[in-house]
């Protein structure tokens, strides 16, 4: 679906993988992401089309002129015995961000959760990617003191959630 000016959102596509691998990896590396205990570590970063193939999973991609610029997913929170999800690798290149892309990604992941039956939705992220927490704040997201589920990310600082 086309969005603001040159972007355009879409569920991802296998041929997307390499790409989106890279995009993600330059945006965490970016941000001084550790390469232990995040999402860089995570096996699916090299096969994102074929993680995201799992029941009650989705991942969209942004574009600009066919060329991938961010992404980012939904899919059940791992270990969680609980109607819970995780708003999950949502990263974008300097070209995409401060647009109102990030907005509309959460909004299309959240209404996937909401089709797929989940309650709730949880987010991991790093103390100096202050700008998406204030986006997550914004969309009703609130700080939690403890991480929920096992994602393996023991990295990562800030656990956010929010009731569907």
């Amino acid at each position: 679906m086309k969005v603001k000016g040159d972007f355009f959102i879409r569920k991802i596509k296998e041929e997307d993988n390499l790409e989106i691998q890279g995009i993600l990896s330059s945006v965490m590396r970016e941000f001084d992401v550790p390469e232990t205990g995040t999402a860089l570590a995570d096996p699916e970063l090299k096969n994102m089309f074929q993680s995201y193939q799992a029941y009650k999973s989705s991942y969209y991609v942004i574009l600009k002129n066919n060329s991938l610029v961010g992404g980012a997913g939904i899919s059940k929170l791992k270990n969680s015995n609980d109607n819970t999800c995780e708003l999950q690798k949502m990263y974008f290149l300097k070209e995409a961000r401060g647009k109102g892309l990030g907005n509309l990604m959460i909004d299309l992941c959240l209404k996937s959760a909401l089709e797929y039956g989940f309650e709730k939705c949880y987010i991991e992220t790093m103390y100096n990617m202050n700008k998406a927490q204030s986006l997550y704040l914004k969309k009703g997201f609130s700080y939690l003191q403890k991480p929920l589920g096992n994602t393996g990310h023991c990295s990562c600082p800030i656990w956010m959630i929010k009731n569907l």
